[in-house]
């Protein structure tokens, strides 16, 4: 009788367990839903960053170096200059992720499908920082790039 009430508890707690993992599931599968959907409820700050980010536009830049550069060296560019990619839903080509091809809101704030279908500020993360921003803008690129961070050019 022991034996099999000691049974059913571990079966129990591996159901609960189950269940317990499906929010860390769920938060697996945000996917990126580009910054056109952002714009239906943050348009100020959309129309902030499209006219003060030299990013916003920047997949046009690798796609004029592209004949100089190697496939991979291609794809490379894709970490910086698109959103998402790399990551579940994130930018795959511009033809089957047309919406992704620049790098937009979603690079900064995080994945923001559940965000988009809740409006819940808690869905993204919103505490931008340098750290973010060096994934990118690191000195090696500063150096040949001239980076200046969106934090400090107005892109919100």
């Amino acid at each position: 009788m022991l034996k099999s009430i000691a049974i059913l508890i571990c079966f129990g707690i591996m159901w609960v367990s189950c269940f317990a993992a499906g929010g860390e599931a769920q938060e697996r599968n945000v996917l990126y839903v580009g910054s056109e959907a952002c714009k239906e409820c943050h348009d100020a700050q959309f129309k902030s960053f499209m006219a003060n980010s030299k990013k916003a536009g920047s997949f046009a830049n690798i796609l004029r170096m592209q004949k100089k550069l190697s496939d991979s060296e291609f794809r490379d560019c894709f970490k910086c200059h698109t959103t998402g990619y790399g990551e579940p839903g994130g930018f795959r080509s511009a033809e089957k992720t047309p919406h992704l091809k620049n790098p937009g809101c979603e690079v900064c704030h995080g994945a923001g499908s559940i965000h988009a279908e809740s409006g819940d500020p808690s869905d993204l993360k919103v505490k931008v920082s340098l750290k973010v921003c060096n994934r990118c803008h690191n000195s090696e690129r500063v150096a040949a790039f001239g980076f200046k961070p969106i934090l400090y050019s107005g892109g919100h």
